[in-house]
């Protein structure tokens, strides 16, 4: 007898303990499913690591229905858009709502806004949020489709085609058609005039800045410096001003005493290793937002 009433009260302890450590489990529980659309150069699931790494499973311990896209890592953005479209038509069909809510990563942003705008899905989407989105392009695909010699660019685009072919599943990728479409004079004279916001849809978005040097420096250094160069203050793939669309949300950096945050770090890359910064929290608040808005 004594045993069991020591094992009850050791259970007794636990529960509190096991009950914080899961979340509140209403927290994000929005009245429309949420849909993660990743961005250029990856999949859902890259060599067994995710995309967005432990976002997804943070959302879904607060409440939140989570379905993740996967389009092709390389591709025209009107290609990645029809993907998305068959991905968001199945995550209605399978959860019997009418609308989700799209929450968007880099080149994802662009997949969204075309999908919304000009793929007849306007009315099957609640709110769009776009997480470092380049909205005005980007001078790192001026520089690649613009400036490389053409050997360069072939040399580039060949062997980030081969790794999304063999390793990520790609069946037919297109590096240089996405980065054509990431341009900066194509974005502003093209994709934005033709991929207007949508009357009776939330658009909001955040940016993502490097102030020194953040964890993942040998990724992002290079094209850090020359975003700093040609556009300001950046995540080393996308600038604060280009990444403003809708409302603008503000710009994270991480806390006071980090050097930033960068690109991949905004979604929990690498590995959930983002100094300064809790990648997961923040899109716990963003999902909690959006949740009581009515979404």
């Amino acid at each position: 007898m004594k045993r069991v009433v020591i094992a009850f009260c050791i259970i007794a302890l636990l529960v509190p303990v096991i009950a914080f450590a899961g979340g509140s489990s209403s927290k994000c529980s929005t009245k429309y499913p949420i849909v993660l659309s990743h961005g250029m150069g990856a999949r859902a699931n890259n060599l067994g690591i995710g995309y967005w790494y432990n976002i997804p499973g943070e959302l879904r311990d607060e409440g939140a229905q989570v379905f993740i896209s996967d389009q092709q890592a390389y591709d025209r953005t009107a290609d990645r858009a029809a993907e998305l479209k068959k991905y968001v038509l199945y995550v209605l069909a399978v959860t019997g709502k009418s609308k989700v809510n799209i929450i968007g990563h880099s080149h994802g942003t662009l997949d969204s806004r075309y999908m919304i705008a000009n793929l007849g899905m306007k009315d099957k989407v609640a709110s769009y949020t776009s997480i470092a989105g380049p909205h005005r392009g980007s001078a790192v695909a001026d520089v690649l489709i613009g400036v490389l010699p053409d050997w360069g660019e072939w040399l580039v685009t060949g062997i980030n085609n081969t790794i999304a072919m063999w390793l990520l599943g790609d069946t037919n990728p297109d590096m240089k058609g996405g980065a054509y479409d990431l341009r900066m004079s194509y974005m502003n004279g093209v994709f934005n005039p033709n991929t207007p916001n949508q009357a009776g849809i939330y658009y909001q978005s955040w940016a993502a800045k490097i102030k020194l040097v953040t964890a993942d420096f040998l990724l992002t250094g290079a094209t850090y410096l020359l975003l700093k160069y040609y556009e300001g203050d950046n995540d080393c793939l996308v600038s604060v001003n280009s990444a403003k669309w809708g409302n603008f949300r503000g710009i994270e950096s991480g806390a006071w005493w980090c050097g930033g945050v960068s690109h991949f770090n905004i979604v929990d890359q690498f590995l959930g290793i983002t100094p300064g910064f809790d990648a997961p929290a923040f899109f716990v608040n963003i999902v909690g937002e959006l949740k009581s808005k009515g979404y």
